[in-house]
């Protein structure tokens, strides 16, 4: 095994049955390419993603036992986003270990490709060791992000939609602007109106993240 993956492996604190998985799930689509074989990590981070979102549920029921849905939902939606992906990713030397092709550039940087990495190599420890090796890695890295809030997060846009209502006002209207990057990490432009009020924009990696950042600036603005 490549000494970056053994660190990695380290980090993770799991020895894997069959390294191949492990040397798949940092290796990106387009590196795979390159090479001439096929990839599995869209279809590792797939299976991270899924695990990832089971375990972190759990851990917000077991943990807040005396919180609505709405709240434990907001909370997992902050735990398992792109940028708490990238610090994990970042903690466990995934940078350091990633695959990537020629013109991917700085890619090791990318918060996006970190976060898709760290999916993936989730769905290649569960793949090789079952459900309570994953498992284990997500409770013990994710358990200083839970630990960080002692609050539900802030949901911008649900703030707009009751400060719009309270004041006799339709719903916010979301719209997006412009799109930009290759497909596989993405820029969406998101544009927020309120009848009265001139529209607000927001940026991220995902519509919903950009429908966020556009409605937290438009929510600053009316609250000066």
């Amino acid at each position: 095994m490549d000494e970056r993956l053994r660190d990695l492996a380290g980090a993770l604190d799991y020895r894997f049955r069959r390294p191949a998985l492990l040397l798949d799930s940092v290796t990106h689509p387009s590196a795979a390419g390159e090479r001439g074989r096929p990839s599995a990590f869209e279809r590792l981070e797939f299976l991270g993603d899924r695990v990832l979102g089971l375990v972190v549920a759990d851990m917000l029921f077991q943990r807040f036992p005396q919180e609505a849905e709405g709240d434990l939902a907001r909370r997992q939606a902050a735990l398992v986003n792109r940028d708490s992906l990238a610090r994990v990713a970042q903690a466990l030397g995934l940078d350091r270990a990633l695959v990537l092709a020629k013109d991917e550039g700085d890619g090791r940087a990318n918060p996006g490709m970190l976060a898709d990495a760290c999916e993936a190599v989730l769905g290649a420890v569960f793949s090789d060791g079952g459900f309570e090796a994953a498992a284990r890695i997500v409770r013990t890295h994710w358990e200083p992000l839970i630990s960080e809030n002692a609050a539900p997060p802030r949901d911008a846009k649900t703030e707009l939609q009751e400060w719009a209502q309270g004041r006799g006002r339709p719903l916010p209207a979301y719209a997006v602007v412009d799109r930009e990057g290759p497909a596989h990490d993405p820029i969406f432009h998101v544009s927020v109106t309120v009848e009265g009020e001139s529209a607000a924009e927001g940026r991220g990696a995902s519509k919903r993240i950009a429908e966020q950042a556009a409605a937290a600036a438009l929510l600053a603005r009316v609250a000066r």
